[in-house]
């Protein structure tokens, strides 16, 4: 008997013996190295990130096609990167990766030319875009053709921003103009030991300033996460960090145009919170923390915060209500007794607009004695930054409910999303002290020329700051007044936030037209 041969057959083999390889890595040398650096290969990653067997590579067979410095005779599969999509939770994601084994990650002609592609094939779906950074900037030996493909980066990153969810993760280094991508997106997840960020490397800053630093001391993940506030998180491996990226991705909706993702909800709306009663403290004047109160309304104590270790008097928090997403906006009176200030200003205005964006309501947890004084806060621009917050909320029309615990004056209460500001509900808990300024302070300027001339000046001032209070600072003074909704008990925080967002899912506001407004920077 004759035997055939399938024409179709080696072709077919050529391609997945060609397609193994491409995942395998150009060198399995290089593999070794990435792996003893504690970094995961780029298919790795992207195994971490999607749902298993969800991914879809899109030009795997791509090679650049450069000439000159020896790139002509080293043309690798991919080029450095690797795009396509798959889906987190069973929704689609669409995501690029560099590999670090391919010319350290650089980009290219032909490496950027893939990822233009992939963030409008983001864009035109309306699908989240997450970015897996470990690369060595642009590819010096392609010249300017490369920098020009980060403008390209640029420029959809900015035309995706408020449209489509993007995640930058970055996994290695992250240096030049490449920096400036991640900057540009939502959230940013760096791991701490092989993640850096920064314009000019170590070297340059000594050769320039005489400065001598460290390339984790200069742009690491505790630097950016805790100092410079560039970086969302911090993590100690990839495992981790990968693993809350699709958390959050599971928190946020697919595209501007759809709401978040509901899940079912077994904690009750009713559940009385009788733990409030002991975790505010009566007295304005001690601190708390208001991350245990965030824990005791929100559905089965879970919440995502954003931003832990950057401007720690104030928490900023994506949680679920009722099975419902929502961001919180918080005041934290264990940190700086939950004042604010320039970074607390600009991360609160940041959160606010994004759940904006993204169709996400917000709740407000209020108390706060006001603005942070001193000159350093007026030299640095405290009226431009606590601009950008009011800014924020002003512009905002998702649902908006605020809520104050304790106290709340001065500027800082009316910039926490007050009624004034445009608050859909605004409720009070019964320990509440809303006014311009404290009674001591108030008492203190209002009466200091009887308090001056008393023969106990301390008696006369103790008896001002309880008439003042009485007439000015009592809980019920803004509920008569219309600027509090209704004063509320501690123990059904929850189920009046539940209900409120529930009666406002179907909000709708219109802004007058306009190309775009012009916000403090």
């Amino acid at each position: 008997m004759t035997s055939t041969i399938d024409p179709v057959r080696p072709g077919i083999d050529e391609l997945t013996r060609m397609k193994d390889q491409i995942r395998r890595g150009p060198d399995p040398a290089a593999t070794r190295r990435q792996h003893a650096k504690g970094k995961l290969t780029v298919y790795e990653r992207i195994d971490l990130l999607l749902d298993p067997g969800s991914f879809h590579e899109v030009e795997a067979l791509r090679r650049h096609r450069a000439t000159g410095f020896g790139l002509e005779d080293k043309r690798p599969h991919t080029d450095g990167v690797v795009t396509g999509w798959g889906t987190v939770h069973g929704r689609t994601v669409f995501v690029y990766a560099h590999d670090f084994r391919i010319f350290g990650g650089a980009l290219g002609e032909a490496h950027a030319a893939k990822i233009h592609k992939i963030m409008d094939m983001a864009l035109a779906a309306g699908a989240p875009l997450v970015s897996l950074n470990d690369g060595a900037g642009a590819r010096i030996q392609e010249g300017v053709t490369a920098l020009a493909g980060y403008g390209g980066i640029f420029e959809r990153n900015t035309r995706a921003s408020g449209v489509i969810p993007q995640l930058s993760v970055i996994l290695g280094p992250c240096a030049g103009g490449a920096a400036y991508s991640p900057a540009l997106t939502d959230f940013v997840l760096m791991v701490r030991g092989t993640a850096q960020m920064f314009i000019t490397g170590p070297d340059v800053v000594q050769a320039v300033t005489g400065e001598v630093i460290t390339y984790d001391g200069l742009g690491g993940a505790d630097v950016h996460a805790g100092s410079s506030g560039v970086a969302h998180l911090a993590y100690d491996d990839e495992r981790a960090c990968l693993a809350d990226a699709r958390y959050l991705l599971s928190l946020l909706p697919s595209n501007n145009r759809m709401l978040p993702p509901s899940v079912s909800c077994t904690d009750p709306e009713d559940r009385p919170g009788e733990v409030l009663l002991d975790l505010v403290p009566d007295d304005p004047s001690r601190g708390y923390d208001i991350r245990s109160v965030i824990e005791e309304i929100a559905d089965d104590g879970e919440y995502f915060e954003v931003h832990p270790d950057f401007a720690g008097n104030v928490v900023c928090a994506l949680t679920r209500f009722g099975g419902e997403v929502a961001g919180v906006v918080a005041n934290q009176p264990a940190v700086l007794a939950g004042v604010l200030d320039i970074h607390a200003s600009e991360k609160a205005a940041r959160f606010v607009q994004f759940c904006d964006a993204f169709n996400i309501p917000l709740v407000t947890l209020v108390d706060v004695p006001g603005f942070l004084p001193g000159v350093d806060q007026e030299h640095g621009g405290i009226i431009r930054h606590g601009a950008k917050l009011l800014y924020a909320y002003c512009n905002a029309t998702v649902p908006r409910i605020s809520i104050v615990l304790r106290k709340a004056y001065g500027g800082a209460y009316i910039v926490m999303d007050s009624r004034s500001l445009g608050a859909d509900l605004a409720f009070a808990w019964p320990g509440n002290e809303i006014a311009v300024m404290g009674a001591e302070g108030a008492a203190s300027v209002i009466f200091r020329r009887e308090i001056q001339a008393a023969d106990d000046p301390d008696a006369v001032r103790q008896q001002k700051v309880k008439e003042y209070r009485a007439q000015l600072v009592h809980p019920y003074y803004a509920a008569e007044r219309g600027l509090v909704d209704d004063v509320i008990d501690p123990r059904q925080t929850r189920q009046t936030i539940v209900r409120a967002l529930t009666m406002l899912r179907e909000k709708h506001r219109d802004r007058p037209s306009r190309k775009h407004g012009n916000p403090p920077q």
